[in-house]
């Protein structure tokens, strides 16, 4: 194995490890913001349950 064959061994090595280090940063962004869409939700559906008991006290 030549120098050629080398540099193209550690090639593929540093494309496969950025191709890893993308898919742990896009797995750990996804679930972060499956979370906060959940919390977002959650919240909306707080706001508009409180909501609809102030109108009820109102009338």
């Amino acid at each position: 194995m030549g120098v050629v064959g080398k540099a193209g061994d550690w090639a593929f090595k540093a494309f496969s490890a950025g191709l890893g280090v993308a898919t742990i940063f896009f797995a750990a962004s996804f679930s972060l913001n499956v979370y906060r869409g959940l919390s977002w939700h959650n919240r909306q559906t707080r706001i508009e349950k409180e909501g609809s008991k102030v109108m009820q006290q109102q009338e």
